[in-house]
C-alpha cells in the first residue's frame, strides 16, 4: 500500500461526533499526543544527551588527570609525551618536536608517568 492510498483511507476517517451544541476543547487534540511526545523526549534524553553528558564528566576527568610523563593522543592525533601541565594548556615532546596544545584538545592517557624522558 503506498502513501498515498494510505493518506486518501485516513482522510476519509470521520471524526467522533459530539453531543450537538457541545464544542470540542482545543485540547482534545494535544492530551491524545501528550504520551507520544513525551515518549519522544524519554527516547531523546537516553540516546542522545545522556551519553553526551558522560562523555563530558570523562573528559574532565582525564584532564583533571593529567600529569608530566604521560603518553597522550591528542584530537589531531597527534602522539606525545607530557613535558609540563599548565593552567589552560599542556606542552607535548612529540619525536623531536615540542608543543603546547590545549589541555582540551587531549582526548586519551596511553600510558602514565612520572618522570620525564630525556
Amino acid at each position: 500500500m503506498d502513501l498515498y492510498r494510505l493518506n486518501a483511507i485516513l482522510a476519509d476517517v470521520a471524526a467522533p461526533q459530539s453531543a450537538p451544541g457541545v464544542q470540542p476543547s482545543p485540547f482534545d487534540a494535544l492530551k491524545s499526543q501528550l504520551p507520544f511526545f513525551l515518549l519522544i523526549g524519554v527516547i531523546f534524553y537516553f540516546i542522545l544527551i545522556r551519553p553526551q553528558q558522560q562523555r563530558a564528566k570523562q573528559q574532565a576527568k582525564l584532564i583533571a588527570n593529567l600529569k608530566s610523563g604521560d603518553k597522550v593522543v591528542t584530537a589531531a592525533g597527534i602522539i606525545g609525551v607530557v613535558t609540563s601541565v599548565k593552567d589552560r594548556t599542556v606542552s607535548l615532546r612529540s619525536a623531536d618536536a615540542k608543543m603546547e596544545v590545549t589541555k582540551s584538545s587531549v582526548t586519551e592517557i596511553l600510558e602514565g608517568g612520572d618522570a620525564v624522558e630525556s
